[in-house]
């Protein structure tokens, strides 16, 4: 019999309580509601007031590269479903930024690497961890959100989730918000869903034993702050009742 009778974890920010203005250093900010920011730059958090049920403004700071990153964790999927889900935008320029949410192995405080990078039409699955999510980076050569799982710098499972992933039917536009879901299971099997569109789904080669951070981000693909528009973050996971 487990220890406690609360059994389910849930991350949820709405952004709907006075959050306030504020600029960060490069580190760590907690934004509540078991849910974190991370930046190895500088930029600025905005409560907006032009949006209803809640926005919180992500500006990044001013040089390519530069990025933010909304993380929940870590999680254990090997003890059941684990779940994240974001209704994220950019106001300004969405040809401009990249974006992600889903599950990922690691996430640096020091330096929030960004998962997979796109040049052109090929896919780079950043760093040895693994990784399932949606991925929008406007340096691909046709602008798509993708659904992608990889492990140890390369992609998982290529008979279900392709090196150079799997498009949805709608793309990115700019002042307009995407929701996005992404769901890791004990044996491996993920899918993957852009509004009400299930991009993709099937096994992957996940470690399911290793440990996961929920993460919603959005990176400056040119030399200009972006306007990154969280309207809610959310995840869920099984606890671990090993003693």
């Amino acid at each position: 019999m487990p220890q406690g009778s609360i059994g389910t974890i849930e991350a949820y920010n709405d952004f709907t309580s006075f959050q306030g203005d504020l600029t960060w250093a490069a580190g760590q900010v907690d934004l509540g509601g078991g849910w974190g920011m991370v930046s190895k730059e500088e930029g600025s958090i905005n409560e907006l007031t032009d949006e209803s049920g809640g926005v919180l403004q992500f500006l990044t700071d001013t040089g390519d590269n530069d990025n933010v990153a909304l993380t929940s964790g870590p999680y254990d999927p090997s003890k059941g479903p684990l779940v994240v889900e974001a209704r994220i935008k950019v106001s300004g320029n969405v040809t401009r930024s990249a974006m992600w949410v889903g599950l990922t192995e690691t996430m640096a405080v020091g330096d929030s690497v960004f998962p997979i990078t796109t040049s052109g039409t090929t896919l780079t699955y950043t760093g040895s961890g693994g990784m399932v999510g949606l991925l929008w980076d406007p340096d691909r050569t046709t602008n798509a959100w993708l659904a992608v799982a990889g492990d140890g710098g390369s992609a998982s499972n290529t008979a279900v989730f392709p090196t150079d992933g799997t498009a949805a039917t709608n793309v990115a536009v700019t002042d307009e918000f995407d929701v996005i879901r992404v769901e890791l299971y004990p044996s491996g099997f993920a899918k993957i869903f852009h509004d009400e569109e299930l991009v993709d789904s099937g096994q992957t080669s996940l470690t399911t034993t290793d440990l996961f951070y929920a993460v919603v981000m959005c990176e400056n693909r040119t030399a200009a702050n972006e306007e990154f528009e969280v309207d809610y973050v959310y995840c869920s996971a099984v606890r671990d009742w090993t003693v």
